[in-house]
């Protein structure tokens, strides 16, 4: 919500942003039993992932909120396509890059949760100028 409203969208919680076609989700489906998310636990959320966006027929914009869902994205792309839709590099050198995988722009950030959200002032910054991207974005559609 605190990002929400530092990208100038007055909303009080998920309804209000569901209300505004937007639809968040997490990439990995089990909770993480370690520091860091393994491959295998990327893998094993993928069908899960993938059934959620064909569920969403109209997707013109898909949020990647840090390098966990870079990759997973980028596993899904790499089956349909071949390839990457999001360049290895880091995410900073990426904001001001149009990225589309079939017709619909991503745009790489960065993930905010918990005390992260008080610590990292530069990337809340920037994760709510994204959010605020996105916004123009699917507004303009």
């Amino acid at each position: 919500i605190p990002l929400f409203r530092k990208a100038g969208i007055e909303v009080s919680g998920i309804q209000d942003i569901l209300n505004l076609n937007i639809y968040i989700t997490n990439a990995v489906k089990t909770p993480k039993s370690e520091y860091t998310v393994s491959k295998d636990s990327i893998e094993e959320s993928l069908p899960y992932l993938e059934k959620e966006l064909e569920l969403l027929p109209n997707l013109q914009v898909v949020m990647l909120m840090g390098d966990v869902a870079k990759k997973a994205f980028n596993m899904i792309s790499k089956k349909a396509t071949g390839k990457n839709a999001v360049p290895s590099i880091s995410t900073y050198k990426l904001r001001n890059t149009e990225i589309f995988h079939k017709g619909i722009r991503i745009i790489p950030s960065y993930i905010m949760t918990g005390q992260n959200i008080l610590i990292e002032k530069s990337k809340f910054e920037m994760a709510s100028e994204d959010i605020a991207l996105m916004y123009r974005l699917i507004n303009e559609a």
